[in-house]
């Protein structure tokens, strides 16, 4: 499969208000719509990363769309975020890397025969749209066979990484305005603030509902049979409409903490650390620790998740001062991270 990566970043600001806080970055990779005239051929041939930069304060700032009172400003990525992004670039790569391996290619030919059965109705080629019925259908029998009781045969997965950048004090503002404007009616201003509230990387899958298309691909056949070629090209374009999707979220803050750990105990368990190296450990700690309080804030997993995590923070904070070593205890909440959903 061919990649290629394509990032726009545009700073929205206004000249009054050049200062903004909650940039928030959607990263975007292929997502791509039939809408626009390709195929879901092309599409599987194609992989579109789109980053996006916006910010929770314009949408906040009266002067940039009278949402609410809120007047924040631009937040740089800290230190200790910047230093595990290649990190997190990696794992999302490798993450991205396994739901690929999972896509079956006897559903991306089954939907491609139907867009090509589709097309074919559309040049008056009948007798080809038959023909690429019956490739579908006989993909379809194969994944069946393989694995009577699949439900979901995968046909294409996105990657869609939405990153916030923002101080937790402005997104707590965030939040609390959306509850009040929640609270007087205010649904779709609401959902303005709502919707850049979020870190996190999201794996979109396309999947062929095995329960209905096989069945529904071979209801068509006897409507072109029988000259039905309008009923014929509605019900193609009906299924190639029902695929399903399933989403998988992984948040962000998660994957941040669990790397900051890393780095943390590196350095915890050598002796002898120099100033510098001290410096770098506390650091990493306190980096861990804006992760779980963003996690947090932005309502990833349960309030019950948070009260052990941040209790373990603070004890590995305590042991590391003054030069210790040996920190394998951190293991505690290296287990407690692995276990937090985000859900």
């Amino acid at each position: 499969m061919q990649n290629r990566c394509l990032t726009v970043l545009a700073a929205l600001a206004h000249a009054d208000k050049p200062s903004m806080e909650g940039a928030a970055l959607c990263t975007e990779c292929g997502r791509e719509n039939q809408a626009n005239g390709g195929t879901m051929q092309q599409s599987l041939n194609r992989n579109i990363s789109c980053a996006v930069l916006f910010s929770i304060g314009l949408m906040l700032s009266p002067s940039g769309g009278a949402i609410g009172s809120v007047q924040p400003r631009a937040e740089p990525q800290g230190q200790a975020n910047r230093s595990v992004q290649p990190e997190i670039d990696k794992r999302t790569a490798e993450m991205s890397l396994e739901k690929q391996g999972q896509l079956i290619a006897e559903a991306q030919s089954a939907v491609a025969e139907t867009e090509r059965a589709l097309r074919a109705l559309n040049e008056k080629k009948n007798s080809e749209a038959l023909d690429a019925l019956a490739v579908a259908t006989g993909k379809l029998e194969l994944i069946l066979a393989r694995n009577p009781k699949l439900a979901l045969a995968p046909v294409r997965t996105d990657v869609i990484t939405h990153d916030l950048f923002a101080k937790i004090d402005t997104v707590k503002a965030a939040v609390n305005e959306a509850r009040d404007l929640l609270a007087d009616g205010e649904i779709q201003k609401a959902r303005q603030l709502i919707e850049g509230l979020g870190s996190e990387i999201e794996y979109r899958t396309l999947n062929i509902p095995l329960a209905t298309y096989p069945a529904a691909i071979k209801s068509i056949t006897p409507l072109i049979d029988a000259g039905k070629v309008d009923e014929a090209k509605a019900a193609l374009q009906t299924m190639l409409n029902t695929l399903v999707i399933t989403t998988e979220v992984v948040p962000l803050p998660k994957l941040r903490a669990e790397e900051q750990i890393k780095a943390a105990q590196a350095l915890a368990d050598k002796k002898g650390r120099t100033k510098e190296e001290d410096d770098k450990l506390a650091q990493s700690i306190q980096g861990a620790r804006e992760q779980i309080r963003m996690g947090e804030t932005l309502g990833y997993g349960s309030k019950q998740d948070y009260k052990p995590m941040h209790q373990q923070i603070d004890e590995i904070e305590k042991r590391s001062a003054g030069g210790k070593s040996r920190l394998g205890w951190v293991d505690k909440i290296k287990r407690q991270l692995a276990q937090w959903t985000g859900r």
